[in-house]
């Protein structure tokens, strides 16, 4: 059966290889891409010269504009919306961030929801609305508190458009959480932005290839139209690699640096990087999506043995003093505007206070790598752990590391009824104020309060299982999670896991300067 698919976001990685498969397939799908009208998009257009145009249809817009929007989802069977400013980009463009992540997907939403039949649609999300997350707590899954990191802008639009999403009623959704892509250039793009000291060096990753990526867009849609993905619609998950992708920031960096015959400690030092306000998780739940569509071929060392293949430079490097390379390659982007060594530096406040807790904190870092604490080693500051169990599913269920979601999760779904849903509704500070619900229904709204008054409505699948809660005061802008934990014990059991509880931070853009602000004595005072 042909099928026509609109796609968003096809000249970047996850997009590309979605595309490639796409076309490769024996179904005769017919493809419709919104292509910006660039330099890049051109050089990608180009680069399908020779594609069968019955079978490609290439749209010059903007997503952030509705008509274009509407050309691209009239008479599409599926829609697959990757489109979105992502790191490094995001964090110097805020507000062209804004407009095409949240924005454009409001038009996207809108567009499907004026068409008749309704195509199907998904959403592409990010691990990045999890934020930071450290070996307390490596574990996580849908249903999870959403405490995007702060000044993390990408993960804030990805959190408000993944509420727009689950609040409008569309017939036929799913929303994915992509955790980190391997892709080609990964490793170059890493650098030429001080984004690479972000980077927490135990925080917790589930690495996943562009391919492998693009080859699950290509089985979801093939399984589905066959009528072999019954019960996917209508759900939030996590894409992953699952444990054999499992790293840390750690043992990311030195398996890249491998290809060039450095180290994580050849090239880098312990306090370059941030501590915390990352984001990275291992995903308890990634199996769902690769039992529906097996995806998964490909493993973090099939990827740095294809990147080593792709970029035979790197070779080169092999065979340059690693001092050399640490000077002139990565020493130079510590000066960045977005590194954290800049940061300290040139006295930005909040931008420190929010990845390190204070200047006194980097004093305390160890200075040599013998002495820093490295979960991917099996050390912790306080004792050692067992490394590769820890990254296994089972053992994540068996010793405690899943986050409670407030209700009693033993229940199938059918038997989920307003006694869950209150006390759901009290872990998080608040009320259900709904009288009643029937059994099992989790997509019809219920009345909520939050801890501050605020009244909302919002189906219970929005909140005991895709993790969000009140959209007026637990939405990021200003990021304020140091407040609410106080209120919240929902997210205080994580939230305290990389911060301390006499912290009360209130942090926000302002001219797209970063502020910060602590509540001291009922006083705001600047940080």
């Amino acid at each position: 059966m042909s099928l026509t698919i609109a796609l968003t976001g096809a000249s970047g990685a996850m997009g590309s290889a979605a595309v490639k498969f796409l076309l490769e397939s024996e179904r005769n799908h017919k493809l419709r891409l919104l292509l910006r009208d660039d330099a890049v998009s051109r050089k990608y257009a180009r680069s399908l010269k020779g594609t069968d145009h019955a079978k490609l249809e290439i749209i010059y817009g903007d997503i952030a504009v509705r008509e274009d929007c509407d050309k691209l989802v009239k008479g599409a069977d599926y829609v697959i919306h990757m489109a979105a400013l992502i790191p490094p980009a995001s964090d110097h463009r805020l507000e062209e961030t804004k407009r095409t992540n949240y924005g454009g997907t409001v038009n996207i939403v809108e567009a499907i929801r004026a068409t008749k039949p309704q195509p199907k649609f998904v959403y592409i999300s990010s691990v990045a609305v999890y934020g930071n997350r450290n070996y307390l707590h490596p574990w996580g899954r849908v249903g999870d508190p959403l405490l995007p990191s702060t000044f993390d802008v990408y993960a804030a639009t990805k959190v408000r458009a993944e509420r727009y999403i689950l609040d409008s009623d569309l017939e036929n959704w799913a929303i994915l959480r992509q955790t980190g892509i391997l892709h080609l250039k990964m490793l170059e793009n890493n650098m030429k932005d001080g984004l690479m000291f972000h980077t927490s060096w135990n925080a917790p990753l589930e690495w996943v290839t562009a391919d492998d990526s693009g080859l699950l867009i290509r089985n979801l849609i093939e399984y589905d139209s066959d009528g072999k993905a019954p019960g996917f619609w209508k759900r939030v998950y996590n894409i992953g690699g699952g444990k054999i992708n499992r790293r840390t920031g750690y043992d990311t960096f030195d398996g890249g640096f491998a290809i060039i015959g450095g180290s994580a400690e050849s090239f880098l030092e312990p306090v370059w990087n941030c501590p915390r306000n990352f984001h990275g998780v291992w995903f308890s739940d990634s199996q769902v999506l690769e039992d529906y569509f097996h995806f998964r071929t490909e493993t973090v060392e099939d990827y740095w043995d294809i990147v080593a293949k792709a970029h035979p430079v790197y070779a080169v490097a092999k065979f340059l003093p690693s001092k050399l390379i640490k000077k002139l390659a990565i020493e130079r982007l510590l000066g960045d505007s977005n590194a954290p060594m800049r940061w300290v530096k040139s006295h930005e406040a909040a931008k420190v206070a929010a990845a390190f807790g204070s200047t006194d904190n980097i004093d305390l870092c160890p200075v040599s790598w013998e002495e820093y604490p490295l979960l991917s080693k099996g050390r912790l500051a306080d004792g050692e752990i067992d490394y590769d169990a820890l990254r296994d599913d089972e053992y994540a269920r068996t010793h405690g590391y899943l986050l409670d979601h407030g209700y009693d999760e033993t229940k199938p779904d059918s038997e989920l009824d307003i006694g869950d849903m209150r006390s759901a509704a009290s872990f998080r500070g608040g009320k259900c104020l709904s009288e009643s619900m029937t059994k099992g229904d989790l997509y019809t709204k219920l009345l909520w309060e939050c801890h501050d008054g605020h009244r909302f409505e919002a189906s219970p699948y929005t909140v005991i299982k895709a993790g969000h809660w009140c959209p007026e005061c637990c939405q990021p802008e200003p990021w304020k999670f140091d407040i609410l934990a106080k209120s919240i014990p929902f997210f205080a059991q994580v939230w305290y896991d990389s911060h301390a509880r006499g912290e009360n931070g209130i942090y926000y853009y302002k001219n797209d300067k970063a502020v910060g602000f602590r509540m001291k004595d009922g006083m705001l005072c600047r940080i």
